[in-house]
């Protein structure tokens, strides 16, 4: 099996995990959210009965991501209530927080990989190697209520952002 990459201005880095891909079951994750009673955890389990729109991103700190993040939660005010849309990163929860209270962010929720990059090993976005390890590599998942995967967007470049629109037709 050829390793799986992703690329950033003509350099290659090597991702950890395997590929999903439509109909396959979604992997559970155990990831940490800044909430006002402090930090908590969150799993798959939260959304029991929605669909979610995971949207993945290396850092909330940079356009793009930023970007990708006000994208989807302008988004969301349009979708019906059976769809959730969590984004996700390896950046702090307190971090998180602040990006979302600085920039709006109030129709969708974040949630942090920070601990031990599960999410990302399971869901075949983590980074190895390089000034990016540990972070998590530009993507797009949407899960049924059955808890399958229906549409999957590993994004190939890192600075260019996912189909909104295959995204969210996916989800409704």
């Amino acid at each position: 099996m050829s390793e799986r990459t992703i690329n950033l201005k003509g350099n290659k880095f090597a991702l950890e995990g395997e590929a999903l891909k439509p109909g396959d079951p979604a992997p559970d994750f155990k990831l940490q959210q800044k909430t006002d009673a402090g930090l908590s955890d969150v799993s798959l389990s939260k959304y029991e009965g929605k669909t979610l729109v995971i949207s993945v991103v290396p850092s909330l700190d940079t356009g793009v991501c930023a970007m990708q993040t006000k994208k989807f939660n302008e988004r969301a005010s349009h979708l019906p209530d059976s769809v959730a849309i969590l984004t996700v990163s390896a950046d702090l929860p307190f971090a998180q927080g602040r990006f979302c209270g600085a920039e709006g962010i109030d129709k969708i929720e974040t949630a942090s990989d920070h601990r031990d990059v599960n999410f990302g090993k399971a869901y075949g976005v983590l980074i190895k190697g390089g000034s990016f390890d540990r972070f998590l590599a530009r993507s797009v998942f949407v899960i049924g209520p059955d808890k399958k995967i229906k549409y999957v967007e590993y994004v190939s470049d890192i600075p260019n952002e996912p189909n909104y629109d295959a995204a969210l037709q996916a989800a409704v």
